[in-house]
């Protein structure tokens, strides 16, 4: 919570409790927090694309389009009121206007612009802008995407850093001060050897290597994930097994297993299943906050599904065999790819 400038301390607005005998705190008080939104602070919901699942899907289509991690936040502002002072963010952002009206401020102190912003109105400050903002006659809602940039200059220095990791972190010799001559040949030959290092770097390489930490370094986003293990262990009927015929139960434990040819099947538009070059022999999926390597002859049939929204593994029939494409299938939906039904 924020008001006219000062962010408040969580003690301001939270409780202590406990749950089964284990304690927790930074409870949300309700009482509390009504009270100071009655004197004007400014309610911050902070990392709504955690838990948001509109949210979760914009910032994930942001991310890919973009190739920057992203993040939003919303903040609820009483009538006439000021959260944040004058301030610079050290990222992008959208401002997203969704309920009542409020008036930004951006630009120098001297030279400031004033910007009202109503329901769907988008505002775009670049990195480093100075704003504020006030609410006006009614309360204010909206939603910023930040935007976190991946630089030049930071990738550049992680190619760098592993040129430096050849020279020795051992102190300098004792003397140098009476002899710097000596000191700049020592330095001379090091740094000799990272322009060595820099000059074969290999830039495709790096920039592989870049693509694969981005998509496999964002948050889970399995979202309705219990629900749909739970759709396949109970819309698909058990396989007839040699134990149905001695009077015992087949059903499988594994509701994965229960995904047959005509399981209806959704890709996760949060996830960005992109496909890259992994070891000899291999194609690899990057998943967002994981990779899967798969034989390469499986190549065809990624990247047939990863082109719909909706299929049957069924639909892979001109390019797998019965039992190869329930297993890829079923291996998708444990890794968060897919979905099981719309």
């Amino acid at each position: 919570m924020v008001k006219d400038g000062t962010v408040l301390s969580t003690s301001a607005f939270t409780r202590a409790a406990s749950i089964s005998g284990q304690p927790l705190t930074g409870l949300v008080d309700a009482r509390r927090l009504l009270a100071l939104v009655d004197e004007g602070a400014t309610v911050v919901l902070q990392g709504l694309h955690r838990s948001w699942p509109r949210i979760t899907e914009l910032v994930a289509r942001l991310e890919t389009e973009l190739g920057h991690p992203g993040q939003a936040n919303a903040y609820l502002t009483p009538a006439g009121s000021q959260g944040f002072a004058p301030h610079r963010d050290t990222h992008d952002v959208f401002v997203i206007q969704t309920e009542g009206e409020k008036v930004w401020l951006i630009g120098e102190e001297d030279s400031e612009d004033e910007v009202l912003l109503t329901p769907g109105s988008v505002l775009y400050l670049p990195t480093g802008t100075r704003h504020s903002a006030r609410s006006q006659a009614s309360y204010s809602l909206h939603v910023t995407v930040g935007i976190n940039q991946v630089t030049w200059r930071s990738l550049v220095e992680r190619a760098v850093r592993q040129a430096l990791a050849a020279i020795p972190d051992t102190h300098l010799p004792a003397g140098y001060l009476e002899d710097p001559d000596a000191l700049a040949e020592g330095l001379r030959a090091h740094l000799d050897t990272v322009s060595a290092a820099v000059a074969h770097l290999d830039p495709a390489v790096l920039a592989r290597a870049h693509v694969e930490h981005l998509l496999t370094s964002r948050p889970p986003r399995l979202a309705g994930g219990l629900a749909a293990a739970i759709r396949a262990g109970s819309n698909a009927a058990p396989a007839a097994s040699g134990a149905e015929s001695r009077g015992e139960s087949s059903a499988d434990p594994s509701p994965l297993a229960r995904i047959t040819d005509d399981t209806l099947l959704t890709r996760r538009p949060t996830n960005p299943g992109h496909l890259v070059e992994g070891p000899p022999g291999t194609v690899r999926l990057l998943l967002g906050d994981r990779r899967m390597d798969a034989p390469d002859w499986l190549r065809p049939a990624l990247v047939d599904l990863l082109a719909r929204e909706q299929f049957t593994p069924r639909d892979l029939a001109d390019l797998l065999d019965p039992q190869s494409r329930l297993v890829l299938c079923r291996r998708l939906v444990r890794e968060g790819l897919l979905t099981v039904g719309p």
